[in-house]
């Protein structure tokens, strides 16, 4: 018998373990427009728009936007850090935001719009932080993004998954009007990035 086990398990193609990834969550405005950047790093498994940092479970749509809850729109990235750094998605995520508005972003206001990067340890904390550190030289008003520990997230309704890729029209629209890619001209330069 077990020469039998030892036959099959040499004979049985090896497996290679999935690679291990990790999490990155972070808070932008529209949680539209914060998808598109993201998803096209390479190592970037998966982004989910949805909800955190507020107090309620469950929350909705309609409850968040109204700003009853004290959750903010963001995103849920699932990433590989063998293939993209937590540097780099930070890097990403700084690139694509006004970091000196606070409870709002572009044409969206509220608490629900604050930029925030809820950390995943210590060491997301610290990168966070000395990113922020790095940063604040460049701008003459104060970096107003929260960094704080990563809460219970809840995925949004279906139809906010990949709206820019069901809707692009409605997206592009929503995009303009708002001023989001103006601002992040006028604050990133070339460094800023539209999607």
């Amino acid at each position: 018998m077990r020469t039998l086990l030892a036959a099959l398990l040499l004979a049985a193609p090896l497996l290679a373990a999935p690679p291990p990834t990790a999490k990155a969550t972070f808070a932008g405005g529209c949680f539209w427009c914060m998808e598109p950047p993201f998803e096209a790093l390479d190592g970037v498994a998966s982004v989910t728009s949805g909800y955190t940092g507020g107090k309620k479970r469950n929350p909705t749509y309609e409850e968040v936007s109204a700003g009853i809850t004290g959750h903010a729109e963001a995103i849920e990235i699932v990433y590989d850090p063998s293939k993209v750094t937590y540097e780099k998605l930070l890097e990403v995520f700084w690139r694509n935001v006004d970091p000196l508005t606070p409870n709002a972003q572009f044409c969206d206001h509220g608490p629900q719009y604050r930029t925030a990067i809820f950390f995943h340890g210590d060491a997301q904390k610290k990168a966070a932080e000395e990113s922020r550190k790095t940063l604040a030289p460049r701008f003459k008003q104060p970096i107003v993004t929260e960094i704080v520990p990563a809460d219970a997230f809840y995925a949004a309704e279906d139809y906010h998954q990949d709206y820019y890729k069901k809707n692009p029209i409605r997206y592009k629209f929503y995009r303009s009007r708002c001023g989001r890619d103006e601002r992040l001209k006028g604050l990133w330069g070339a460094e800023a990035a539209a999607h």
